[in-house]
């Protein structure tokens, strides 16, 4: 159980970077099946080759942070679908990550990793090394808050809302888009190489159907937690993951076939984007969890079931902007109203 915790933790990185395109961005980004490779084999690698487990992990973060910049420019300047721009990459990165470990498996069991400190400390497989992951997962997601509630970060939030009312205050929506897709990816890429090191080696079909896993940890934590507040929201993903991990690790305990992981997977993601429609059909009783649990679409301003946010929280999100990351756009504040009341008026 220990160890489903700490996979999970691991996993959480993967989960951020999923949160920041699915939940931020509003953007379905499959390149993460092969951006979580990428960045595992790039890590195996870079050690192989006698670099520090430190600099090999932030090579596996820059790897992936490229293959979500072409993805971005694949979608923004090509003008490519967002989701045929995912696919096109991940197919293109199974190539290439065929090239970079230059074979299906990389075995890393004699070689010095972020773990071996902790094996060899006796930590690996106790609460001790669940608290040191732990830590590190948490200070990660306190770094994508802090992004998130900077001039940038408010912009990107804005594009997810509403691109045409954030591009009226002169903001590069094709920007904003390319830099989170590549900020994402730069996460899952970091996970693989997390992973590819605590587990000892990296393989080339580790990434497959890792977008659905990710999608469980974002839908799951969010959906027992609440999204009121913008930190608790991040939070919850790390939490989802975990929670995905131990429900993963009770299945196989309990003598479920490994094949049926996918599908056990898939059921729990269709359960927690239902789950907000069965309480809207309990009537003032459903209402009642959704104030309790913070799930109601005034307070987060996007839609419990992960859709896009309505038009007239878009607007407001977009005030915010222009008061704060926008502050020297000429468009006056009556303008600014105009311009969200038009756009309103068209969606």
């Amino acid at each position: 159980m220990i160890g489903a915790v700490e996979q999970g933790l691991i996993f959480g990185v993967m989960a951020l970077g999923v949160y920041l395109t699915f939940r931020v961005l509003n953007f379905p980004d499959l390149t993460v099946d092969g951006s979580f490779t990428t960045g595992a084999g790039t890590a195996a690698m870079a050690i192989l080759a006698g670099w520090n487990p430190v600099t090999a992990t932030l090579a596996g973060f820059g790897t992936g942070f490229v293959a979500g910049t072409v993805t971005g420019l694949l979608h923004t300047k090509g003008k490519i679908d967002g989701l045929l721009a995912g696919i096109l990459t991940m197919i293109a990165l199974w190539s290439i990550n065929l090239r970079i470990m230059g074979s299906a498996n990389v075995p890393l069991l004699r070689e010095t990793t972020l773990f071996t400190p902790l094996r060899e400390a006796g930590l690996l497989g106790t609460w001790g090394a669940v608290a040191i992951l732990a830590a590190g997962v948490v200070v990660l997601g306190l770094i994508v808050i802090w992004f998130l509630n900077t001039n940038l970060g408010l912009s990107i939030r804005a594009t997810g809302d509403n691109g045409p009312m954030i591009s009226s205050f002169g903001v590069s929506t094709d920007f904003t888009k390319t830099l989170t897709l590549a900020l994402s990816n730069g996460f899952v890429g970091m996970s693989g190489a997390i992973l590819a090191q605590y587990q000892g080696f990296a393989d080339i079909s580790m990434g497959i159907g890792l977008i659905l896993v990710g999608l469980a940890s974002v839908i799951m934590g969010q959906a027992i937690l609440t999204q009121r507040w913008l930190w608790l929201g991040v939070m919850a993903v790390i939490v989802g993951s975990v929670i995905y991990r131990l429900i993963m690790a009770v299945a196989l305990d309990l003598g479920l076939n490994p094949n049926d992981m996918k599908a056990i997977t898939a059921l729990l993601v269709v359960i927690a984007l239902l789950i907000p429609r069965w309480r809207g059909a309990l009537g003032p009783f459903g209402q009642r969890m959704s104030a309790l649990t913070g799930k109601g679409g005034a307070a987060t301003g996007a839609t419990v079931d992960g859709g896009p946010a309505s038009a007239s929280s878009a607007s407001a999100g977009g005030a915010s902007v222009n008061e704060t990351a926008l502050s020297g756009s000429s468009t006056t504040p009556t303008s600014s109203t105009g311009t969200s009341g038009a756009i309103d008026g068209q969606g």
